[in-house]
C-alpha cells in the first residue's frame, strides 16, 4: 500500500540529521522502532520499484518458457516418433544391403565358376585333339598288340647270340612273314621302349650297363627272359652289372 507519494513525502524526514535508531532511542524506544520501521519501508519501497518490473518480467519470460517447454516437449515427441520410424527404415536398409551384399557374393562366385567352367572347356576343347589322336593310337594298339607281342617274344626268344646288325635282320624277316600273313603290327615298333621303361634303363646305366643299344637289348634279354642267360663278357661289363644289380639281393657269386 506504500506509494510514490508517501515515500516523496516522507523524504524530508528521512533526510534530517537526527532522524535514525540512535536519536530516536534516546528520546523513546517505541519511537526508536517506528524510526527504523519507517526508514526500512521507504527503502523496501525503493527496491521493491525496481523488482516488481523484473517480476513481471520474469512472468512473461516463464509464460514464454513454459510455451516453449511445451513446443519443445512436443517437437521431442514428434523426434522420438520420426526417430523410431528412422531406426525401422534403417533396420529395412541395412538388411537390404546385406541382402544385396550376400546377392553380389553370390553373383561374383558364380562369375568366377563360370570363368573356371569356360577355362576348363576351352582346356578341354584343347585336349579333344590330343584325346582323339590318343584314340585311335590305342585302337591301333589293340589292333596291332598281337603282332607287337610276336615280335617281342620272338626277340626275346631267339636274338640273344646275335649281334646287333643280325638281330635286325631277324626282325625285317619275321615283319616280312608277317605281312604275308596279314598279321597287323606297328611299323614304328620300338622293342627297347616296349620291354622297358626308361626310369629301368637309367638305373640299369647307374649300375654299369653302357647305354648302347645292344647293352640294352641284351639287359632286356636278361631280366626278361624265361631262360637263364649265358653271357659272353669278354670285357666284363655285363658281369660287374650282374653284380651291381643283384647286390641287395644276396648274390653269391663263384669266383
Amino acid at each position: 500500500s506504500i506509494t510514490e507519494e508517501t515515500v516523496e513525502l516522507l523524504e524530508p524526514y528521512l533526510d534530517m540529521e537526527d532522524y535514525n535508531l540512535e536519536t530516536a532511542k534516546k528520546v523513546c524506544g517505541n519511537v526508536a522502532g517506528l524510526c527504523s520501521w519507517t526508514q526500512a519501508m521507504a527503502y523496501f519501497y525503493g527496491i521493491n520499484k525496481e523488482v516488481l518490473p523484473l517480476k513481471a518480467n520474469l512472468a512473461l519470460q516463464e509464460g514464454r518458457l513454459a510455451a516453449a517447454q511445451m513446443e519443445l516437449n512436443s517437437a521431442q515427441n514428434q523426434l522420438d516418433e520420426k526417430q523410431m520410424e528412422l531406426d525401422e527404415v534403417q533396420a529395412m536398409y541395412d538388411a537390404a544391403m546385406k541382402e544385396k551384399q550376400a546377392l553380389l557374393d553370390d553373383a561374383e562366385a558364380c562369375r568366377r565358376k563360370m570363368s573356371n567352367a569356360t577355362a576348363l572347356i576351352e582346356g578341354l576343347g584343347g585336349e579333344k585333339l590330343r584325346w582323339t589322336a590318343s584314340s585311335k593310337n590305342f585302337q591301333n594298339q589293340i589292333i596291332n598288340l598281337v603282332g607287337n607281342v610276336l615280335l617281342a617274344t620272338g626277340f626275346l626268344s631267339y636274338s640273344g647270340p646275335f649281334n646287333q646288325e643280325y638281330r635286325n635282320l631277324l626282325l625285317q624277316l619275321w615283319k616280312n612273314e608277317m605281312d604275308n600273313r596279314k598279321i597287323p603290327y606297328s611299323k614304328n615298333l620300338n622293342l627297347t621302349g616296349m620291354l622297358v621303361d626308361n626310369a629301368t634303363v637309367g638305373e640299369w646305366n647307374l649300375q654299369g650297363l653302357p647305354n648302347d643299344d645292344l647293352s640294352i637289348q641284351n639287359g632286356i634279354i636278361v631280366t626278361k627272359a624265361s631262360r637263364y642267360p649265358l653271357l659272353i663278357d669278354p670285357q666284363g661289363q655285363g658281369k660287374v652289372w650282374i653284380k651291381n644289380k643283384e647286390k641287395n639281393n644276396g648274390l653269391q657269386v663263384n669266383s
